[in-house]
């Protein structure tokens, strides 16, 4: 997902597997049917997780978006700047916690812009740790 490589349409072999072995296994009873029923249930979250993470994965804030903030941020500079015109060290002041809090904004949003690449990442550990109990329910 970090090189964009995963699509909507690649049904990862264990999770398809998984829920071919269970639809398969013959049920006998209601305890056994709710059991299947139940396993086809967390198999199907399973797959609409990942389709969710897919989809996190290929958003990103686009130049529209980057555009209009940076253009706000230059109307409030000067917007800021004209009502302190008469007091200079207020008006530094003023514009410089409002493009302190600018660069925090740009930064958050550049961060959140790729969340499974960088720094700030999405870790994949409790997948990680949930990948080998789904390997030996299929076994």
């Amino acid at each position: 997902m970090a090189h964009r490589r995963a699509t909507l349409t690649m049904i990862p072999t264990a999770l398809a597997q998984a829920l071919q072995t269970t639809l398969a296994t013959p049920v006998q009873g209601e305890g056994q049917v709710a059991a299947q029923r139940g396993i086809v249930a967390a198999l199907e979250n399973a797959l609409d997780a990942r389709r969710q993470r897919i989809l996190v994965s290929q958003a990103e804030v686009n130049s529209v978006k980057w555009v209009s903030l940076l253009i706000q941020a230059i109307c409030t500079l000067a917007a800021v700047a004209m009502v302190h015109s008469d007091n200079r060290t207020s008006a530094a002041l003023a514009m410089g916690l409002f493009s302190t809090a600018m660069a925090v904004c740009v930064l958050l949003i550049a961060a959140h812009d790729r969340p499974f690449t960088g720094q700030n990442a999405v870790p994949s550990t409790t997948l990680l740790q949930v990948q080998p109990d789904a390997k030996g329910a299929v076994e």
